[in-house]
């Protein structure tokens, strides 16, 4: 296979060649495969699996501060964040159950109902961007758009300073992760970013692919074997068991009406009518717990949801019984805890 770096350098030349007189199409297309290939780029050396889906790496391997993680938690979990002090980050991701708050569109502050299913935000760090529709580039770009969304948490940034630098509780925390208690929206983002780029969960399924034979069931390997061959592993692959590329949801069968405004997807963001119903494949991972499904979250059972993706995304009308069987295989994905968790739990062994 080509390196990541040779494929990465190719799509920069045909982004180059083409800068001038390619269609706003095609250069789209072009820093989109980039983007995915940056994807490919974090998947660790040492693993030569050739399975589609790869285990997230352990504590030991990732870069972080301790100080900004915890200084993150406590963000993380403060109303104070939001403009009427009703709503915090966690009211919508719950980290300790699936990352989401279970409902179909989340309630942001004076009760106002979102228009689009809040995604998970465990294990977030492995999407190549963020949001349904991309639109952000990294954790640090989607950390500010709740925070100042009229209908989500609805704060001033200047208020946000003025709230948080008259909390005492601050002044510690703050200076443990930066050296000083001077607190900035940009210092705020930082830490967010930081503690949710740990929020990863490592899984059975991990184990398995690390050559823990018995760490999942029979069932569960021959529905991971199903999930190959009926194809979903083509959308649904890497660390984040999905995450790192766009597809058009409905590809093969619409069962939505796909002029609504939630529906236009990546046009909201290119104004291509092609990009029309196109999503970030959302990760699988914990996706026993995220229900309600899809970015309208209008399916509530796992097995349905498997049978809607096979019949609108891979025009297969898949059997009950593979469908329990692909149905343990995800349930395998989900996370025994996350290091996020450890990290925190570590940093207040300490103080």
């Amino acid at each position: 296979p080509v390196s990541t770096q040779l494929y990465k350098a190719c799509l920069c030349t045909a982004i180059l060649t083409i800068s001038g007189c390619g269609s706003d199409t095609e250069k789209k297309s072009f820093v989109d495969l980039y983007q995915q290939a940056e994807m490919l780029d974090s998947i660790p050396r040492d693993y030569d699996s050739v399975e589609p889906i790869r285990p997230v790496p352990a504590l030991e391997d990732l870069e972080y501060s301790a100080p900004l993680v915890q200084l993150g938690n406590q963000l993380f979990h403060d109303p104070q964040l939001s403009g009427d002090g009703s709503r915090s980050c966690s009211s919508c991701h719950d980290t300790s159950n699936g990352g989401d708050d279970g409902r179909r569109f989340s309630v942001g502050i004076n009760n106002q109902i979102g228009s689009i299913n809040s995604p998970t935000v465990l294990n977030a760090t492995f999407n190549f961007q963020q949001f349904w529709d991309g639109r952000a580039r990294d954790l640090e770009s989607q950390a500010l758009e709740p925070l100042t969304n009229p209908k989500e948490m609805g704060s001033h940034l200047s208020d946000l300073v003025l709230r948080l630098t008259s909390a005492d509780e601050y002044d510690q925390t703050f200076r443990e992760a930066f050296g000083d208690n001077d607190i900035t929206v940009e210092r705020i983002i930082k830490a967010l970013a930081s503690f949710e780029s740990m929020l990863i969960t490592p899984s059975p399924f991990d184990r398995y692919l690390q050559g823990e034979a018995d760490a999942i069931s029979t069932n569960a390997k021959h529905g991971y074997k199903l999930f190959k061959e009926f194809g979903c592993a083509s959308c649904h692959q890497g660390i984040n068991v999905g995450g790192n590329l766009f597809h058009k949801f409905g590809a093969l069968h619409s069962i939505y009406d796909i002029e609504t405004k939630t529906d236009k997807g990546r046009e909201n963001i290119t104004n291509n009518p092609e990009d029309r119903a196109v999503f970030k494949v959302p990760s699988l991972r914990n996706v026993a717990l995220t229900a309600p499904y899809f970015h309208r979250g209008e399916v509530e059972e796992l097995e349905l949801a498997i049978r809607v993706m096979g019949l609108v995304q891979l025009n297969k009308d898949i059997s009950d019984t593979d469908i329990e069987f692909i149905a343990e295989f995800l349930r395998s994905l989900t996370g025994e805890f996350n290091l996020a968790n450890q990290i925190v739990a570590a940093e207040a062994e300490t103080e």
